[in-house]
């Protein structure tokens, strides 16, 4: 049966697709979980800290759902809150400050949105992640694993090398939310989804992203190997480059260009 992209974004929500705290737990090896944005507290949302992958250290940062509805509520069903995304930047730049590489996990359906979050910088928090990534001096790779919703995921996502699950989403708005702006009716999500490119393939033919990564096997040893394996890569040839910042510059610069008459 042919998939629509509503049905991916369906599959990208399920409760049984492996979370950030999932990939951390098979990838990397000696994970140590710093907790605190040393400002307000800390958001259970985003999960980071120090690892090793094939034995050389790097920084992790995921964003964390949860499988169940207890651990689900304890994540905030995934919705960062800004001192989520201070925490995250605080460890990138300790990462730039000791040269370890940073990995990020994306699964969010977007920023919180309540009250309390908007008080604290929520805006303010997700842009300063995009500006002082974008001038980050150490190698980003950044992995959509479910959904990748606004600038929530954006602010874990200006790196150098962008992949995503071949079930994972990507867009700006939900296709509820979409629906329920343009025509008054969340029902129609299912067109609203076919016509935001929030898919995998969509992004790789836009130069949103540089992959896709099959999920045969997901959540097994095989998978996880290939991912490792993938990740490794990437890591070993960005860390030869002596222009990161430059490239990652025009890496950005070229998204939305390819139908542009010169």
């Amino acid at each position: 049966m042919t998939q629509t992209p509503y049905s991916k974004v369906k599959l990208a929500r399920e409760n049984t697709r492996p979370t950030g705290l999932d990939y951390i737990s098979n990838l990397f090896q000696g994970f140590l979980e710093l907790h605190g944005d040393r400002r307000f507290g800390d958001d259970t949302a985003i999960v980071g800290g120090i690892a090793r992958l094939n034995g050389t250290p790097v920084t992790v940062i995921a964003i964390e759902k949860g499988h169940t509805a207890k651990e689900r509520s304890y994540r905030n069903f995934g919705a960062p809150n800004p001192e989520g995304y201070r925490k995250a930047l605080r460890l990138m730049k300790q990462a730039e400050k000791f040269g370890r590489p940073v990995i990020c996990f994306i699964d969010t359906s977007g920023a919180y949105c309540g009250i309390g979050a908007e008080e604290r910088g929520q805006g303010q928090a997700i842009a300063e992640n995009l500006m002082e990534m974008s001038i980050l001096c150490v190698p980003i790779v950044s992995v959509l694993i479910g959904e990748g919703g606004s600038g929530g995921a954006l602010a874990l996502a200006v790196a150098d090398r962008v992949f995503m699950l071949e079930n994972a989403v990507y867009s700006v708005i939900s296709p509820e939310g979409c629906a329920s702006i343009l025509w008054k009716d969340a029902a129609k999500a299912d067109a609203a989804a076919a016509s935001l490119k929030l898919t995998a393939q969509d992004a790789r033919n836009l130069g949103v992203i540089e992959g896709i990564i099959s999920e045969e096997n997901l959540g097994r040893q095989p998978f996880y190997q290939n991912l490792r394996n993938l990740l490794w890569d990437q890591l070993e040839e960005l860390s030869a480059d002596p222009d990161l910042v430059g490239k990652r510059y025009d890496r950005f610069r070229r998204i939305g260009t390819s139908g542009l008459q010169g």
